[in-house]
């Protein structure tokens, strides 16, 4: 059964369940009415006929196998970073525990708060196990489309914390949210047509449009799927644009308590408080 835009979870009785909601998101859509369907990522979706409202919005995934995330990956980030284009896509990971749900605050290690980044991005959810896949055929393999923040601790991608790998300074637990639905390739349309804003505390930091990417989805998928599976269910975070707290004069690095929002139209917004431990 194909979804407009699953959304997952808990109603007034406390019972987790996956639904489809027929319209874009807003707010923290308590008391929203969606479709309910049973299923998951493995086996496929269906509908039940019944409807139930939304008490609280989780995480649209409940784990994942991967998550993979391409830096450098907008025109006029590179230009602010003062970095050449690369001839492929910057490739990371973060483990499963990094993602986070669209609402969810993010407890901030000690030694994680001192350069605390924001990166607003598409993020690509995998429908299909896809591997050596050609660009021209790599959206059909895309189950949806959501909103997400590589949240980085830029103090461990300093060359003498970080011996040139991004990896571990954004893979602290929590510092992949998405949300808050995964819409469909139908709902969505053309991935490189969407306007990406990323707000904190109010305040615009990033605004652009995703044809402003130097790699577009399609070419991602087919770069991660040479001789590698890429399974169902996988997550790809497909880079930031320019606005980064890093690059700004006086930095603009993240505070305790700051709320960080990431909107892209036609899919929703999510807003993640950062609470210091």
């Amino acid at each position: 059964m194909s979804f407009q835009r699953l959304v997952r979870f808990v109603n007034a009785q406390g019972t987790t369940s996956f639904g489809d909601l027929k319209s874009e998101p807003t707010g923290d859509l308590a008391g929203a009415e969606v479709e309910v369907l049973e299923g998951d990522i493995e086996k496929g979706f269906r509908g039940t006929g019944r409807t139930d409202k939304i008490e609280k919005l989780l995480c649209p995934l409940p784990s994942v196998p991967l998550v993979i995330c391409i830096g450098l990956n907008y025109q006029k980030h590179a230009t602010e970073a003062n970095l050449r284009i690369p001839p492929y896509p910057v490739v990371f990971t973060k483990p499963a525990d990094a993602l986070a749900g669209p609402l969810d605050a993010v407890s901030i290690h000690p030694d994680a708060q001192g350069m605390l980044d924001y990166e607003g991005e598409l993020t690509v959810v995998m429908g299909r196990d896809a591997k050596n896949v050609n660009e021209a055929e790599a959206l059909q393999y895309v189950l949806g489309y959501t909103v997400g923040n590589d949240v980085s601790a830029r103090n461990f991608q300093l060359p003498d914390t970080s011996g040139g790998q991004f990896c571990y300074a954004k893979s602290f637990d929590g510092f992949a949210p998405i949300g808050p639905c995964i819409a469909a390739p139908g709902v969505v349309g053309d991935p490189q047509k969407l306007r990406l804003v990323t707000r904190v505390n109010g305040e615009v930091r990033q605004e652009t449009e995703t044809s402003d990417m130097i790699f577009s989805v399609a070419r991602i998928i087919a770069h991660l799927s040479r001789g590698t599976t890429l399974r169902k269910g996988t997550v790809i975070q497909t880079g930031t644009p320019s606005g980064v707290g890093l690059f700004m004069e006086p930095k603009g690095f993240l505070k305790d308590g700051d709320v960080v929002e990431v909107a892209i139209d036609g899919i929703g917004a999510i807003r993640n408080k950062m609470v210091f431990e």
